[in-house]
């Protein structure tokens, strides 16, 4: 399906531009126009008094779902290294693997990084897609997006899984325009439909407000992109025999890659790494000033951890950005995670409950942040900071 303006028929009332959640639409001319933002969630054509937005039906090739069979994760890499969403994916990928008994699989791409599929295998994967090449030692989008596409059809998978990385969201709606399938972006939880068996993608949606689950019955493969730090890592395992490496073999040449990577310059990481660390000590409203976090960062000294915060902190200007925590910031799962005057607000709660041990410091008693925790402790939170800090001095 496609959302379409026409113009002819449009009055320039704006209508439609205050309807869209996305700002998918913009005027020109007086007349609306849509832009790149559109994801066809259709808020627009429901807005429209002048019957002037219309939905398209697709021209998607139709095709036998049953034919596809198979989870599959890409396994992220750079300059041979796994990446750790990757690791992630494969321990969700076997779950869903075992509710719809299927093989779990990753996807290696690069060149010279076959060794990585003993990797691969030790973390679970039954087969590993390889497909190397020297024009795809550096990523760039028209190469992986050529060699997946082709690996796709070729095997046909049920379930794609990528990364929501920059090379992941680079790449997932490339392959899905391609394949002609839908896309999910920016999932935070996936879970198998008990009675049809497809793959319900469950992602935030008008700004983090509410939850919207995705589902695609009628084309497959079934594809998403996943936050890291959302799924746990899977477990190493002893390789078993039964174990297969699969080597796809692409015809991917110079003249297919449209860019030419001259040199690769990594940036000097200026911001806070809260998705890896095993302890953090997060701020809310509940501070009622930028102040409260320097309290917080000597309590994060004092444990070996750093410092996070919720939306509304950050909405404050009491920190930055890098710092959130929640389904429009980061998603962590750290040992200990010490919630300082935060209230418990939905989208908070889906960024971190699953941290090892959660203390929460409330004043007040009934804030949704106790149903969660492990440790409440109800009171002011400098007050109990400062003995948490005092207590630490003396052990010192």
């Amino acid at each position: 399906m496609g959302i379409k303006i026409l113009q002819e028929e449009c009055v320039g009332c704006t209508l439609c531009v205050g309807a869209c959640p996305f700002d998918a639409i913009d005027m020109i001319n007086g007349v609306a126009v849509m832009n790149e933002n559109c994801t066809n969630c259709g808020a627009c054509v429901g807005a429209c008094n002048f019957s002037a937005i219309i939905r398209e039906a697709s021209e998607m090739k139709a095709m036998n779902i049953e034919d596809y069979n198979g989870v599959w994760v890409f396994a992220e890499q750079r300059k041979g290294e796994l990446m750790d969403v990757a690791i992630e994916l494969l321990g969700e990928g076997r779950r869903l693997a075992e509710e719809i008994d299927t093989k779990l699989s990753a996807v290696l791409i690069g060149d010279d990084v076959k060794g990585l599929s003993e990797e691969l295998f030790s973390y679970g994967a039954d087969h590993v897609y390889l497909s190397e090449g020297e024009h795809l030692k550096q990523y760039t989008t028209d190469g992986y997006t050529k060699v997946l596409s082709q690996m796709v059809e070729a095997y046909k998978p049920e379930i794609v899984l990528f990364g929501a990385t920059h090379i992941g969201r680079d790449l997932a709606p490339r392959v899905a325009a391609r394949v002609d399938t839908g896309l999910t972006a920016d999932c935070t939880r996936l879970e198998i439909d008990p009675e049809g068996k497809g793959l319900m993608q469950t992602r935030p949606a008008f700004g983090g407000n509410i939850m919207a689950t995705i589902i695609c019955p009628k084309h497959r493969p079934q594809m998403a992109t996943v936050r890291p730090g959302v799924m746990e890592k899977a477990k190493r395992k002893e390789k078993r025999e039964d174990q297969q490496l699969i080597e796809f073999t692409n015809d991917v040449t110079a003249e297919d890659i449209r860019i030419k990577i001259l040199e690769v310059i990594k940036a000097k990481k200026t911001g806070v790494n809260i998705v890896d660390s095993d302890v953090i000590i997060a701020g809310g409203r509940g501070l009622d000033k930028k102040e409260g976090f320097q309290l917080l960062e000597e309590l994060a000294d004092r444990l070996g951890g750093v410092v996070a915060a919720s939306r509304a902190a950050v909405d404050a200007g009491w920190i930055d950005h890098d710092h959130q925590v929640g389904q429009t910031g980061k998603t962590v799962r750290p040992e200990l995670y010490i919630a300082c005057g935060i209230s418990g607000a939905i989208q908070h709660m889906a960024g971190m409950q699953g941290a090892k041990t959660i203390v929460a410091i409330n004043k007040n008693p009934d804030a949704p942040i106790f149903k969660i925790a492990d440790i409440g402790i109800v009171g002011d939170v400098y007050e109990v900071v400062g003995k948490l800090l005092a207590a630490l001095e003396e052990k010192a």
